[in-house]
């Protein structure tokens, strides 16, 4: 597999070695020693599946405290996903990076602890998987405005489809709860 740090160093693009031939293809989506030796380490607890229609849009969201660190990766369908730095204290605080992830570039993105994560559909529906590394806690959960004008993500869509809850969600600066660096 072929891991590449993005802008944010912490944030790895993972690209799958894949094998394919005339009946189909095969890779390995998970591999505890290579992607530990790439610096993705779990332990992974939880696994999630969401399916959305074009142009839905969740996130930005994290946990705090019990943060969790997601591999994430776009089994059907693509998706515009893209992380934010949300550690107070961090150098590159309120720094994002985005990567098109999709069932024909089989990408997979790290969204390590201490970072809000989002995606937007581009396709007409789209699975998304993430393998997690604490277990989903209501209480803890928390988010950032997607359209936070202090991150000026560039996201592919105006008008998105979106949770009340993440119509909701504060701005980065004005958010109550954030990790620490």
């Amino acid at each position: 597999m072929k891991v590449t740090p993005l802008e944010l160093p912490e944030v790895l693009l993972v690209e799958p070695k894949v094998f394919g031939d005339d009946r189909g293809f095969f890779l390995e989506s998970y591999h505890s020693k290579r992607y530990a030796d790439a610096g993705i380490t779990g332990p992974f607890v939880q696994d999630n599946l969401s399916r959305s229609v074009k142009g839905t849009l969740r996130g930005l969201h994290f946990q705090e405290p019990n943060a969790q660190g997601k591999l994430v990766q776009c089994l059907s369908g693509a998706v515009w996903d893209v992380a934010v730095d949300v550690r107070r204290g961090s150098p590159t605080f309120g720094r994002w990076v985005a990567a098109e992830l999709s069932f024909e570039n089989k990408r997979q993105l790290w969204v390590p602890p201490g970072f809000a994560h989002g995606f937007c559909v581009l396709s007409d529906s789209a699975d998304f998987f993430y393998k997690c590394t604490a277990l989903y806690s209501p209480e803890t959960e928390r988010s950032v405005h997607w359209n936070d004008p202090d991150l000026a993500i560039p996201w592919p869509v105006s008008a998105p489809l979106l949770s009340g809850k993440d119509q909701q969600a504060p701005r980065l600066k004005d958010a109550p709860v954030l990790p620490v660096f």
